[in-house]
């Protein structure tokens, strides 16, 4: 989802000097000072404004770069797993550039696609800015294969007219968030208290970290789950808590991802609902518009944040690029300071900039409560290509669908959903 603000182009600044040579983890021996880079970006709903700040971008760089020209493709986000497995299988007809969801860092190194970029990253200036659960997002087995383009965080969104009329405060703690949901359905049977899904992987995590679990922990170069410790199987039990006819009906509920839980909210069906910053387009959109907030999403105590999975989109070099050169400047000018200063203005990209992030906030108020959740510490997903295993065979919202549905208690679902865990981070080594 994106904001409705005009674009605003500013020119990228980009370093004049040749990123560091280290070509011995490259597929290919060469290295052409010039020619063509072929970049594959994601196809956007509503893709000019975004667009615009790319040929921006690349306008400058060409001009920068003799000899040089620049060709992008803007491919489809869901058909792109097949097109960069393809990519990967034949460097012939492969991009030298590409942008890659977060949480696909670890696959594609497993798949042997990214080019290590750990001496150029530690050598451009700006990096040392980058936000660092961003930063961790381009990392496996410590080095780095990419750039942060942007991260995406969610919060709480609120009604303001119901908890006006109901006399209520935004949630302080976690378990507040339980009671006031409650108050609200009560009070108006008609809509959810905190709507919350089954499927809503993302919005269920924070309760599990803010009780002190985590889903694995690292051993030697792989994982182990943790989704079964004490902590974790008492983050489970407070959010699957909430699913029930006192808050939001496990008949209606326990389906739901987070698009759902959104569109709830902005038809006006939820007083409450666990959104990202990417979602604001969505909710000024519906009835809800002029009529609601936002605030961090509490902790178990007063005053603390819970952590927020940190999304967002990364752009890296392939390895089987024959321009590493070029490709890592260019790589550095996508995902420079003023390009996400740019990308915000035109799409609402939050910035991985720390700095660059607090300008945004300054300009959009909205942004606050979500630079406010970035600034008190996120996480990140196992950076192992198990990871994508566990996520598309459903692991965790079987477990939740599971506890939600009666079937299991937290601790063999969650026991069973370590098992399948396991499983796959030692099928990806």
């Amino acid at each position: 989802m994106k904001l409705p603000v005009p674009a605003f182009l500013v020119a990228a600044l980009f370093l004049a000097a040749c990123a560091p040579q280290t070509s011995s983890n490259s597929a290919s021996d060469k290295d052409d000072k010039s020619g063509t880079l072929r970049v594959w970006l994601f196809q956007e709903v509503g893709n000019d404004p975004k667009q615009k700040v790319v040929d921006s971008v690349v306008a400058d760089f060409e001009k920068a770069h003799s000899g040089t020209k620049v060709d992008v493709e803007y491919i489809p986000v869901d058909t792109r797993a097949q097109r960069v497995k393809a990519a990967f299988n034949d460097p012939a007809s492969a991009p030298d550039v590409m942008e890659y969801g977060n949480t696909d860092t670890a696959g594609y190194v497993h798949d042997g696609g990214l080019l290590d970029v750990t001496e150029e990253f530690g050598a451009w200036a700006e990096a040392k800015d980058t936000d660092p659960t961003a930063k961790q997002s381009v990392t496996v087995g410590g080095k780095v294969y990419g750039a942060p383009f942007y991260v995406g965080v969610r919060a709480l969104y609120y009604r303001t007219d119901v908890f006006k009329k109901l006399g209520l405060k935004p949630p302080a703690t976690l378990a507040e968030l339980a009671t006031t949901a409650r108050a609200v359905r009560k009070a108006e049977p008609g809509l959810y208290g905190l709507v919350v899904g089954g499927a809503y992987t993302y919005g269920a995590m924070p309760f599990i970290w803010a009780n002190g679990g985590e889903l694995a922990t690292a051993k030697g170069d792989s994982y182990v789950s943790a989704i079964d410790s004490a902590a974790a199987q008492k983050g489970i039990k407070e959010y699957t808590s909430l699913f029930g006819d006192d808050n939001c009906p496990a008949a209606k509920c326990a389906g739901f991802g987070g698009n759902d839980t959104i569109t709830a909210f902005a038809a006006g069906k939820a007083g409450m609902a666990i959104g990202g910053d990417f979602s604001h387009t969505a909710v000024e959109a519906g009835v809800v518009k002029g009529k609601y907030a936002v605030v961090p999403l509490p902790g178990v105590t007063a005053g603390s944040v819970a952590p927020a999975f940190a999304g967002g989109n990364n752009i890296g070099v392939l390895k089987s690029t024959t321009h590493r050169t070029l490709a890592v400047d260019l790589m550095e000018a996508l995902t420079a300071k003023k390009t996400q200063a740019a990308m915000f203005d035109a799409m609402g990209f939050l910035p991985t900039f720390a700095d660059v992030r607090e300008q945004a906030a300054a300009k959009e108020p909205f942004v606050k409560p979500f630079v406010a959740t970035l600034g008190a510490g996120t996480k990140f997903v196992p950076a192992s290509a198990g990871w994508s295993q566990i996520d598309s065979s459903l692991v965790l919202p079987t477990m939740f669908q599971e506890v939600v549905s009666g079937k299991k208690s937290v601790g063999a679902a969650s026991q069973e959903a370590a098992k399948k865990m396991d499983a796959a981070f030692g099928s990806a080594g």
